[in-house]
């Protein structure tokens, strides 16, 4: 065989493991457990970090407020030094939309060490923790909930097995959903399924979800933490220097002896618009270096892979077909066609055309540009940047 069918064969290879091998990440069955209701609904605060985001707290904010929670819930923002009014808008959608009580506090800059949003947690956690609720639900200000998400979410981690239930016979100490992100402008509809899709690949939901599992993960958009078991994680102190806090967030608790859960989210909706390329670049690349330990050797695997497993497929169908290679056009055929299948269930979940699956490579070719720019931007000293600030790498940081 000639060396491009080599290169169509391993690639052929590499997805029929994928397919079967990678916990079936690409179906999109993991939902919230079915689980009866609790004899008694424990209280639960609800922590929102919030940098300037005035802009979407009108959409996201009110769907707090108006939660049906049978039990004690409140709710805790906190402003993280904005200048676009976000504090003072929580307080007015507060006082007009009425609901759950709601508390501001300003904790200021983070101190050397923390990051932003973990900085913002840590103030709004020890807030709540003074009314000692049972459960945390750690929630972006961009996120929409409808009126029974908090009730589904506490059912789901507290409550006892339905009829059948075999998973989570104890219950859950961390229950995440992946929010449905928005998907209306064109580019939106190239990039966003594939992220999601992507990181079902690197964390597949059915080995987080099983017990003692080793792989952990969670969607920070929408988090419900036991407050015991982020006592005996030391969250948020025990990751305070994590750019992606949310898989770091799961793991500690995993560590710690916690058993979580992870799925696609029915009922919570990001309602932040990433209209153009250059916004879906940012929200990227300002963590995919740090998803690679900034490591130049992960990097360049990674490279490597995404070439090898999305580029390879097309490439050898192509240059197969015009050299009458026909080892390695019906290898990279069938490899290409495999991929675009095991993304058509992420395109249904997000509403979206099929005919989007065959454009995968595409796509993937984007996220390494994504990728290579984060490393470039790290080693030119700006790091992992957002909503204007910039964080050095974990190890640059000092202990506490």
């Amino acid at each position: 065989m000639s060396a491009v069918a080599w290169i169509a064969v391993v690639s052929l290879s590499a997805w029929g493991w994928l397919l079967l091998g990678q916990g079936f990440f690409w179906r999109t069955d993991q939902r919230l457990p079915d689980r009866a209701e609790p004899a008694r609904w424990p209280s639960v605060a609800v922590v929102v970090p919030a940098r300037n985001e005035a802009a979407v707290l009108p959409e996201s904010l009110p769907s707090l407020l108006a939660q049906d929670y049978p039990g004690e819930a409140e709710i805790v923002l906190v402003d993280d030094c904005s200048d676009d009014g976000t504090g003072e808008l929580a307080r007015s959608l507060s006082a007009r939309c009425g609901g759950l009580p709601l508390s501001v506090v300003t904790p200021g800059e983070p101190e050397p060490g923390w990051t932003g949003k973990l900085w913002a947690l840590r103030h709004g956690i020890a807030l709540a923790r003074r009314q000692k609720p049972e459960f945390l639900l750690l929630t972006d200000a961009d996120i929409a909930h409808e009126p029974d998400s908090l009730r589904e979410l506490v059912r789901a981690a507290a409550g006892p097995p339905s009829d059948g239930a075999e998973d989570g016979a104890g219950g859950f100490d961390l229950v995440s959903q992946m929010a449905r992100l928005r998907v209306t402008s064109t580019w939106e509809r190239l990039v966003v399924p594939a992220f999601v899709y992507f990181f079902g690949q690197l964390y597949p939901f059915r080995w987080v979800n099983r017990a003692r599992s080793r792989t952990a993960a969670a969607a920070g958009g929408c988090v419900l933490l036991r407050a015991d078991a982020a006592e005996r994680a030391r969250i948020p102190e025990s990751i305070r220097q994590a750019v992606i806090d949310d898989v770091t967030l799961a793991d500690a608790v995993q560590r710690g002896g916690g058993r979580i859960w992870l799925g696609l989210a029915d009922r919570v909706d990001s309602v932040r618009p990433y209209p153009g390329l250059p916004d879906l670049w940012r929200m990227v690349s300002r963590s995919a270096y740090a998803q690679l330990r900034h490591s130049p050797l992960l990097l360049a695997a990674t490279v490597v892979g995404l070439l090898l497993v999305y580029v390879a497929p097309p490439a050898t169908l192509v240059a197969g077909l015009m050299a009458g290679d026909s080892a390695a056009a019906w290898a990279g055929g069938v490899a290409w066609v495999v991929m675009a299948g095991t993304y058509m269930p992420m395109l249904g979940y997000y509403r979206q055309s099929l005919w989007l699956a065959p454009l995968l490579p595409f796509t993937a070719v984007l996220y390494l540009l994504m990728t290579v720019d984060s490393a470039v931007q790290h080693h030119r000293g700006r790091g992992a940047a957002w909503k204007g600030r910039t964080y050095a790498r974990p190890e640059a940081a000092p202990e506490p």
